[in-house]
């Protein structure tokens, strides 16, 4: 689940100087989606917006895994039974994924979606399941298994039944082409919000930078901090609404696509990169791998920031993040 609940924005709509902070709420990608670009007027605002919205859609068309007609469900279909030609956008997306894999030692794996759906979080699952279950659910997951072929741009999943879900980094790479997009047609100053994946450039009309809140999801009334954004990006991953309690266990609907069991033991997880495609799939590897690895893996990258909350309401920060300074 991503974080709009729990990341909040902060900005000026209109200022004097002839420039605007004009912003557009949509419904995109299944989820809530909103643009806000600075522009001379309003006319020439729309213009930007009306580009990222036909960029957003284009992208969708490429990757998503529940548009039969996309080159991702294509792969699908022809797991376990011949390559598939993609375009290089895909590939390359499909390759730094794999890479993320790599550095979280598979607690980000985009073949998560070859998962058996055992676990329920609607309130309908009384007790847990077994052992064995949970086991055979992930059988068929292991980005080892996902073959590139770098000259042909071909794609190939070993086993039948495996899928490649692209939802843990896709949207976060949806906003880094936005905002990519938008910036080349002149631009200067923008957010895009794909669902709590926030990457801003530029700053306020007034000069002022963008500015996010944070807030502690077992106490939404209060925002523990407030960051500026300039040219970067921040994501958000939690668990306080979709969970269950097994064994005084609190087991989020993040699951570990290495083990089949949820992970446990956090309720929100906030990345900060300077590509909100990194942030994105980083906050779900974060998630997985629990407070102490997480923050290990973190400090080690050179970029990367983050901010978790554990389900005592605990607060843990990287190195490069300083929470008093911003509270």
């Amino acid at each position: 689940m991503k974080g709009l609940i729990i990341i909040c924005l902060f900005f000026t709509t209109f200022i004097s100087v002839g420039q605007i902070a004009h912003k557009r709420k949509l419904s995109m990608l299944g989820s809530p989606f909103e643009v806000t670009v600075v522009a001379n007027d309003t006319i020439k605002a729309n213009e930007y917006i009306d580009l990222a919205v036909a960029d957003v859609k284009r992208i969708e068309n490429l990757i998503s895994d529940w548009i039969p007609t996309t080159q991702i469900s294509e792969i699908n279909r022809n797991a376990g039974i011949k390559p598939v030609k993609v375009d290089i956008e895909v590939f390359e997306l499909v390759e730094r994924a794999i890479k993320i894999s790599q550095i979280t030692n598979g607690a980000f794996d985009i073949s998560y979606a070859s998962m058996d759906k055992i676990w329920k979080f609607d309130g309908s699952m009384k007790v847990m399941p077994t052992e064995e279950a949970i086991k055979r659910s992930v059988a068929k997951i292991g980005y080892k298994n996902i073959i590139l072929n770098p000259k042909d741009h071909t794609i190939f999943l070993k086993f039948e039944g495996m899928k490649l879900g692209l939802g843990g980094i896709g949207q976060g790479y949806i906003a880094d082409k936005v905002k990519d997009l938008l910036f080349s047609k002149g631009c200067i100053s923008g957010i895009i919000n794909v669902s709590g994946d926030i990457n801003a450039w530029g700053k306020q009309p007034d000069g002022k930078p963008w500015t996010v809140g944070i807030v502690n999801p077992l106490n939404k009334n209060k925002i523990f901090a407030t960051f500026p954004i300039e040219d970067s990006a921040v994501e958000t991953s939690g668990s306080y609404e979709k969970y269950v309690n097994f064994n005084g266990i609190r087991y989020s609907h993040i699951i570990d696509p290495r083990t089949g069991y949820p992970a446990s033991g956090i309720v929100s997880v906030s990345v900060f990169a300077k590509q909100t495609e990194i942030a994105d799939a980083m906050a779900t590897g974060i998630f997985v791998l629990g407070v102490e690895v997480g923050l290990d893996l973190v400090n080690q990258i050179k970029g990367l920031e983050c901010i978790i909350v554990d389900d005592k309401g605990k607060i843990y920060s990287s190195k490069g993040i300083d929470i008093k300074k911003y509270d």
